[in-house]
């Protein structure tokens, strides 16, 4: 398998989609044990190697028991035009974990669905010359058979694809795949089958 090919693209254009992320925007710092130590904007907690921050991944499965993949945007500061997990972001400054998770959702994939938290985990990943991220990440899976609506400003394309396949793609070709959709789905096959579908283990 090379690059999913994927079954949507281009719903919308940039222009005709809202902009729901910027780079002033307040990200929440944390320490190892997630209690907040203060705020920088997001640039901020994206440059050089990257200041901790709190951070959220979201799985969605339909009751095919595939997942929603998503082609982040050209336009992505770090990892533009990889493939990810469903959703992916940060609360701002000030915001709920869970609440911060639920707008994203919707913000990025026209979603509603009732999130499962699993586990958070710490990690940290370099992006050729231009930042890195260092996330406290929390884990979240939910259901959903909608059809998304994507933010073409956050993601060009997206498709659902069998969890056999996937694994077998990131094994083959990770260098299509984001390094926190590696680590995530790695961790959720040996330490949450429970949680997963059934065609996911």
């Amino acid at each position: 398998m090379t690059k999913p090919k994927p079954l949507v693209s281009g719903e919308f254009s940039p222009a005709d989609s809202p902009i729901v992320s910027s780079e002033q925007e307040l990200l929440i710092c944390v320490d190892a044990q997630d209690q907040s130590v203060g705020s920088a904007t997001k640039s901020e907690c994206h440059d050089g190697a990257g200041t901790l921050h709190r951070a959220f991944s979201i799985f969605i499965f339909n009751s095919q028991g595939q997942l929603l993949l998503q082609q982040r945007a050209e336009g992505k500061r770090l990892w533009p035009a990889f493939w990810s997990n469903s959703c992916c972001s940060h609360p701002r400054w000030g915001e709920d974990l869970d609440a911060a998770a639920n707008r994203r959702l919707t913000q990025e994939l026209g979603l509603s669905a009732p999130l499962q938290y699993l586990y958070k985990f710490e990690y940290a990943a370099h992006y050729k010359n231009l930042g890195s991220e260092h996330e406290l990440c929390s884990v979240f899976v939910g259901s959903s058979d909608a059809q998304p609506k994507v933010n073409a400003n956050e993601i060009s394309a997206w498709r659902w694809i069998d969890p056999a396949e996937l694994t077998q793609a990131l094994k083959n070709e990770p260098q299509h795949y984001t390094p926190w959709l590696q680590l995530e789905w790695q961790r959720l096959q040996q330490d949450f089958s429970q949680h997963l579908p059934a065609t996911a283990t």
